[in-house]
């Protein structure tokens, strides 16, 4: 990285920021990795401010042309330098490198996904009953401040920042304190760009310090979170008093249904990846397998031989499967949970212990069987490498063990009934459902989720349309007299 990896990106400048200094982790390891300099109150307010001038008088909200071109400069500029970007990611997030380089070309994707969807869509217009024409123009909403988590920082920041620039808006992006790395070295790009001063506005550090002011903030006219549940509930409380636009995905408790004609090989390897991907830090990670009766023992005893081959390192290191957590913090918080789990009577079938004579935040994946559905280590979101294994009887039973909570982000179904397996998914409360599959996230399609894990959907056309504003232009082609009234 440059010599500004560690500064913040406001009106086309890099600066020094001038409130709190945070020294980042490297979680393989427990050492410091880089420290940052982080935004005052007043630094939010100035990032805020040029991003409000920016959408005023450039071009940018109604040059579609400029926005597409540099879209697909960018993505051009990530996908040139992916590999560095991939280094940068696993080093602060503690991912191992195949995941990393996986963000980085799905964050490629989502890029010009966006630049060709603005460049190709149409203005819809009709002929109405009465003569007029009406039209419909799809507009940008104005400063959106855009905020992200720590577990995919580059991916899940593209997802919004891509369709929310193509719209048109200018941007105040806040990164997670402490993975911010990679949109640091993002904003070198989009200056090399050549995005117009203000469009961009990258500004650091925690909720408290930043993110308050920059959701309170007049100017701001949407928000956009990925997070947790309660930070989010507070979001949207103080978006309400200015009826802010905002779009909040807020995680989740999702089951994966394996049905008793699954092929329990096949089963066990989706497990694992839809649980363990990312060391379980993912908001759509089956942390509930809900597998039939018939196929428990069997299933458990292979999945207990699996684990016991997952490959946990380093996460630079090739062969790699599973790296460390992504803090000392967050380590505690999962063995707190895995103790909760304990005393609640659940049975520790597997894993959930400390590895040792590694410096770094390594933990082995934890399975609990035994379980019931009051539990709070099955109604609450660990994020982290925990699961909880219960049996079914039959589909109806399995509809409301996966329906059983307060979430309803995603959830998987395996059986070779694809029959079945459709008719289980339209009763599942669910934004995304994968029959036989797992995980993959299509940028063409909608993802977000019901009941409490969110408001809204990000990718395809609805993440374009969560940042614009429709406006409905209607036109008779001459002026004439209404005639609704008596002439005098």
């Amino acid at each position: 990285m440059s010599q500004n990896n560690f500064r913040m990106y406001m009106n086309g400048k890099w600066v020094e920021g001038r409130g709190n200094r945070r020294t980042l982790i490297d979680p393989s390891t427990g050492s410091a990795l880089a420290e940052v300099a982080e935004a005052s109150s007043e630094q939010v307010h100035e990032a805020v401010l040029a991003a409000k001038i920016a959408f005023e008088t450039t071009e940018w909200p109604v040059n579609a042309k400029l926005r597409v071109a540099l879209l697909y400069k960018l993505a051009d500029l990530l996908e040139a330098s992916a590999e560095e970007f991939a280094q940068v990611e696993s080093r602060n997030t503690g991912k191992p490198i195949r995941e990393s380089r996986l963000d980085i070309m799905d964050s490629v994707t989502c890029i010009r996904y966006y630049a060709n969807l603005v460049e190709s869509r149409d203005v819809w217009q009709k002929e109405m009953e009465d003569g007029t024409t009406s039209r419909i123009h799809e507009e940008p909403i104005g400063v959106c401040a855009l905020i992200v988590p720590w577990n995919f920082p580059l991916l899940l920041g593209i997802w919004k920042l891509a369709p929310a620039l193509a719209a048109g808006n200018t941007i105040v992006f806040k990164p997670s304190e402490i993975t911010p790395l990679s949109f640091i070295k993002l904003a070198a790009l989009i200056e090399e760009a050549g995005m117009p001063d203000g469009v961009f506005n990258l500004v650091l550090g925690d909720g408290a310090a930043v993110g308050q002011p920059l959701v309170s903030h007049e100017s701001v006219n949407k928000v956009s979170f990925t997070g947790g549940a309660e930070t989010g509930r507070r979001i949207y409380q103080e978006c309400a008093k200015t009826l802010k636009r905002v779009s909040l995905e807020l995680g989740g408790k999702s089951p994966l249904i394996i049905f008793e004609d699954a092929d329990v090989e096949i089963a066990v390897d989706w497990a694992l990846f839809g649980a363990f991907f990312n060391q379980g830090q993912v908001c759509v990670a089956s942390s509930r397998i809900l597998v039939h009766n018939e196929l428990e023992q069997e299933f458990l005893k292979r999945l207990s031989d699996r684990l016991a081959h997952i490959r946990i390192g380093k996460p630079l290191e090739e062969a790699t499967e599973m790296g460390p957590v992504i803090s000392l913090d967050h380590l505690k918080k999962i063995e707190q949970y895995i103790q909760l789990g304990i005393s609640e009577g659940a049975t520790l079938f597997t894993g959930g212990t400390r590895i040792q004579g590694e410096d770094g935040y390594y933990i082995t994946p934890a399975v609990f069987t035994d379980v019931n559905q009051e539990m709070r280590i099955v109604q609450e979101e660990i994020f982290g490498p925990v699961i909880t294994v219960q049996s079914f009887h039959d589909e109806e039973e399995a509809i409301a063990l996966a329906n059983g909570t307060k979430y309803g982000l995603a959830a998987g179904i395996l059986s070779q009934d694809i029959e079945r397996a459709n008719r289980v998914a339209n009763r599942v409360q669910a934004g995304t459902i994968w029959i036989n599959g797992y995980h993959t996230p299509h940028v063409e399609t909608a993802w977000g989720g019901f009941k409490q894990s969110g408001i809204g959907r990000e990718l395809g056309p609805y993440g374009l349309a969560a940042f614009t504003e429709p406006k409905h232009i209607n036109m008779n082609s001459q002026l004439q007299k209404v005639g609704w009234y008596s002439a005098t």
